[in-house]
């Protein structure tokens, strides 16, 4: 892991996107179209609206470009393209490229950069406390022709992974479960009751708020999918909700896309268990891994 991870956290995805926030802002403000900003790019109007969105590298001659079209002066233009250039430096998880599609590359950056984490899962404990030995366990359920070299490199993307809550200032991880991930006995009884304590353990940290919905609740607060709301510290950043899929990822971050999936991560920790409760029904759950 690189020095500038270690110190914030704000990684190239999260300078990409908050150098497309910057576009966007002097593009209104000089009353230019993203077709015009495009063309004078030889680009496009959909490519000035993926810069913007940070969804794409920036390359330092379009953005020099496009700031000579905006009429932007010398000291914003220094700072700015010094920002490019941090934007497009690789990440830690560019490593992995051989292992992980690019859709899933894109959400690590996010998740690396974001300040807030709340996620809903109903299929496996969150890869951020999920243990080695549980983990390595949905790997190979997931995983099932990959050579055991494979399967520890993906163990080795997730200790990676997992290194954002033990920054000095770690991201909030808000997760709602499903009770069913607690019951879906991966691994055997001593592989999930190692798991169990590490979320009791998870639970004890001021950064961390798990809830469980129970049985009980017989219609689930979602359609039967699991997603993330990632938020970032930068005030230019929008809300990103990220939905992983078989063959494919979506990434939604229009104001009402998003609340949307606020309003419903809301509506999970509603029907679920309040937190003070969740050590207990874990504590429960480990002594059925421990009976006979």
């Amino acid at each position: 892991m690189t020095s500038d991870r270690q110190a914030n956290g704000s990684g190239p995805i999260a300078r990409r996107m908050q150098l497309g926030a910057h576009l966007r802002r002097l593009r209104h403000a000089a009353d230019i179209t993203r077709d015009a900003a495009g063309w004078h790019i030889r680009g496009s109007e959909s490519k000035i609206s993926r810069m913007e969105l940070g969804r794409v590298p920036l390359k330092e001659r379009d953005v020099a470009d496009l700031l000579t079209l905006y009429g932007v002066g010398d000291d914003d233009r220094a700072s700015l393209l010094a920002l490019a250039k941090q934007a497009n430096a690789p990440g830690w998880w560019q490593q992995y490229g051989d292992i992980v599609p690019q859709r899933f590359l894109a959400y690590l950056g996010l998740e690396d950069a974001a300040c807030q984490l709340r996620a809903y899962e109903i299929h496996s404990v969150p890869a951020l406390l999920q243990t080695a030995e549980y983990a390595r366990v949905v790997l190979r359920h997931r995983h099932v022709t990959a050579a055991d070299a494979e399967i520890d490199r993906r163990l080795h993307l997730l200790h990676s992974r997992q290194e954002i809550l033990r920054r000095p200032e770690p991201p909030q991880l808000w997760t709602v479960l499903d009770e069913a991930v607690l019951r879906r006995g991966f691994g055997g009884r001593d592989v999930m009751r190692a798991q169990i304590l590490a979320l009791i353990a998870a639970t004890r940290l001021p950064y961390v708020r798990l809830q469980v919905v129970p049985f009980s609740h017989a219609t689930p607060p979602t359609a039967g999918f699991a997603f993330t709301i990632l938020r970032f510290t930068e005030p230019e950043l929008a809300d990103v909700v990220y939905l992983e899929q078989l063959t494919g990822a979506q990434y939604l971050d229009k104001p009402a896309e998003v609340e949307h999936y606020a309003i419903t991560m809301d509506r999970s920790c509603l029907m679920a268990a309040p937190p003070d409760q969740t050590v207990p029904i874990l504590q429960n759950v480990l002594e059925e891994y421990a009976a006979d």
